[in-house]
């Protein structure tokens, strides 16, 4: 042992946990993304599902206590544009579904912060915004495994976990119920509607805009908006409000 060897004289203290949440967000390859939109978007349908990705990340690394986010996708292009706004891009696993895509994200998010909260946030957040998103994580930082139901309130747009407990996803139809029979505790919070307003439809779509969307949505939307009957948006890519 030499001079400048310290030993600790007591025992060791364990790792300080990692105070920022790691987000993990799905999305499947945009060629196979939001078939529901297709009466509605036709051929534009794979931008909209690409666009709603880009807002959402984009709202996600801009919100208060949010020190990652990772999106797992097999999409390269789509990796590509989320990589660039700072998204860690995770390569999903061949032949495994959405809670699958979850899981395997969650591994990667875990081995770049052991100790950090967990969640897991739907990418078709169009109109999602940080200041409603901080809110949510605020909430289920000490509620241990939580979820926020969607905006008809059969499904999830968000799971947390706290560090070291489970994730175990269960979205899809009827996730709300699912979460919640699995021991899961239902956010129930007023005034985060952006946060629960997911997109899988024309009209969700409509309520998003209204509502507000982020620049990529709201540039694609203005050159849709007279095809769908939808509301315009402004040049931020809010739209306008309704009086």
């Amino acid at each position: 042992m030499t001079q400048d060897t310290v030993r600790p004289s007591g025992p060791v203290a364990p790792p300080a946990p990692t105070a920022g949440w790691s987000l993990v967000l799905p999305l499947k390859r945009l060629a196979l993304a939001k078939t529901r939109l297709a009466p509605f978007a036709g051929p534009h349908r794979a931008d909209l599902a690409l666009s709603f990705a880009l807002d959402t990340v984009t709202a996600a690394l801009a919100t208060p206590g949010v020190s990652r986010v990772l999106v797992v996708t097999r999409d390269g292009a789509a990796g590509e544009r989320l990589a660039a706004l700072g998204a860690v891009v995770v390569g999903d696993e061949p032949g495994g579904g959405l809670n699958d895509a979850l899981a395997h994200g969650a591994a990667a998010a875990l081995a770049l912060a052991p100790h950090a909260p967990l969640a897991a946030l739907s990418a078709d957040l169009p109109a999602l915004r940080p200041a409603e998103l901080a809110r949510v994580l605020a909430a289920a930082r000490p509620a241990g495994r939580s979820f926020l139901a969607d905006a008809p309130g059969l499904g999830t747009t968000l799971l947390a976990r706290s560090p070291g407990g489970p994730l175990a996803p269960a979205f899809g139809d009827g996730s709300r119920a699912r979460h919640a029979a699995g021991g899961a505790r239902e956010l129930r919070l007023d005034d985060v509607e952006s946060v629960r307003r997911d997109v899988d439809t024309g009209a969700d779509l409509g309520a998003a805009l209204a509502l507000g969307v982020g620049p990529h949505t709201g540039a694609l939307s203005a050159r849709l908006a007279q095809a769908l009957g939808l509301p315009a948006a402004n040049r931020s890519g809010r739209a306008r409000e309704q009086l």
